[in-house]
């Protein structure tokens, strides 16, 4: 009966394990389990007697049972894993739909990395440029300073060379103060501007406001103030001309002759020349150029001069800026008018040419640079255009073109006597031959006032 039992359990276990089989790992791995219970079981009974078989009811039940939990447990592995499966879909739908996005904020931050870059690029430029703009200027500021230096070296050059070769700007009858090698000290060099035929003009001049003989000497001794008629030579050297200024010369000694042709045309040359060769004959802190036909009041004129010794560079009288004339054949034509623009412009700012005033900064300028000085046809015009560009003090002092009687007159009675005067119609006093005691006498400061003058 033993035996038959356990056949039978044999033969049950063996269709068991063929069922189990067919099923998954974890069915079978519940099936051993199960079977291992079962044969421990019978194993244990074997020891003792059976009382009782088992049905093939129960076996029937008990292997349904088996068969439901295993496909309980397999239903809901394949679930989670499905439920994994849909969950990683999901997260892997949620970056690639974000990707977008991150790829949306990476593109801004990069603009905006962009942008500051590019902000910093044009900041870094602005900074360069602007350090080349300071370089810039630093470089004109030294060309501008060793520019000066040049001039000063040059003029400190010439000033010596100009001390010993003085006489050679001269004619060698110049006149009697022009002996001597080394410079004479004064205060001003007043050059009246005269022509061949302007005998009688000269003759004025002495009879009114010009000293002679020995008090012109005494002038120039006590008060530093140097006259001198300034005249070149004529077209034929050691002609009637010349002959009769030597003779005149010879006489009151108020000549300053220049290695120069006269003519209407050549004042501008003459002008440029008059200052090169008085800066080397005196040492002075003016010189001034006045025409023949121009009344002058000397005390008047040195008082003003002595007003500005201190100040460089300066330029003194009555300043104006006149048309340009391009129509040929009328007075004071210009032929280089377009020079000045459209027709119908005015000059620069200048002195008028019958009277002006220049320091000896200026006057050594002129000499040192008179190759290379430009002339226009009317002279006053060209000493002005010389100082443009330059660091030069222009002082309007219009009572340096007062009009003759009354208006000289008028103004000498009210306490503002005219440092010069004559009729602008006439660029000099009109018919100044006849005219000039009568406007000395109306306008006159008095032979005593150059005298009192303190310099």
């Amino acid at each position: 009966m033993k035996n038959i039992n356990n056949k039978a359990i044999d033969h049950n276990t063996n269709d068991k394990a063929r069922l189990t089989d067919n099923k998954p790992n974890g069915v079978k791995l519940q099936w051993h389990w199960l079977l291992s219970s079962r044969v421990q079981q019978l194993n244990s009974k074997r020891m003792r007697p059976v009382a009782k078989s088992i049905s093939g009811k129960a076996i029937f039940l008990l292997c349904v049972a088996s068969f439901l939990a295993g496909s309980l447990l397999f239903t809901n592995r394949t679930t989670s894993d499905t439920t994994i499966k849909a969950a990683q879909s999901i997260s892997s739908r949620h970056v690639i739909s974000s990707i977008p996005n991150h790829v949306e904020k990476l593109s801004l931050v990069t603009f905006g990395c962009d942008k500051k870059r590019k902000k910093l690029a044009e900041t870094g430029l602005g900074n360069v440029m602007e350090e080349v703009r300071k370089t810039q200027q630093a470089i004109q500021s030294l060309d501008k300073t060793i520019s000066t230096l040049e001039v000063e070296l040059a003029a400190a050059r010439s000033w010596t060379s100009l001390q010993q070769q003085s006489l050679d700007h001269l004619h060698k009858d110049s006149s009697n103060y022009s002996s001597n090698s080394s410079l004479q000290k004064a205060f001003v060099v007043i050059g009246i501007n005269t022509a061949f035929s302007s005998k009688r003009r000269r003759d004025t001049l002495r009879e009114t406001w010009l000293l002679k003989g020995n008090k012109l000497k005494k002038l120039e001794k006590e008060k530093g103030i140097v006259i001198r008629f300034v005249i070149g030579h004529s077209a034929a050297p050691g002609g009637v001309l010349d002959r009769a200024i030597d003779d005149e010369n010879a006489e009151y000694k108020d000549f300053l002759r220049l290695k120069h042709v006269e003519g209407y045309h050549e004042l501008s040359s003459k002008t440029r020349l008059y200052f090169s060769t008085a800066i080397t004959i005196w040492d002075a802190q003016y010189y001034v150029k006045v025409d023949d036909d121009v009344h002058v009041n000397l005390g008047m004129l040195v008082s003003t001069l002595a007003r500005y010794k201190s100040q460089p560079r300066t330029y003194i009288g009555c300043m104006k800026s006149g048309p340009v004339l391009s129509q040929k054949g009328v007075k004071y034509h210009e032929p280089e008018f377009w020079k000045f623009g459209e027709e119908g412009n005015k000059y620069f700012r200048h002195a008028t040419g019958q009277i002006y005033a220049i320091s000896k900064d200026l006057a050594i300028y002129i000499s040192v640079n008179s190759g290379i000085l430009h002339r226009y046809a009317n002279e006053d015009v060209s000493l002005g255009s010389w100082f443009i560009g330059l660091e030069v003090q222009h002082v309007d002092d219009r009572s340096m073109c007062c009009g003759t009687p009354p208006d000289c007159e008028w103004k000498r009675q009210g306490g503002n006597t005219c440092i010069a005067s004559f009729d602008w119609s006439c660029s000099g006093i009109c018919n100044s031959v006849k005219r000039m005691k009568d406007v000395h006498n109306a306008c006159g400061e008095g032979g005593g006032a150059v005298w009192n003058v303190d310099i």
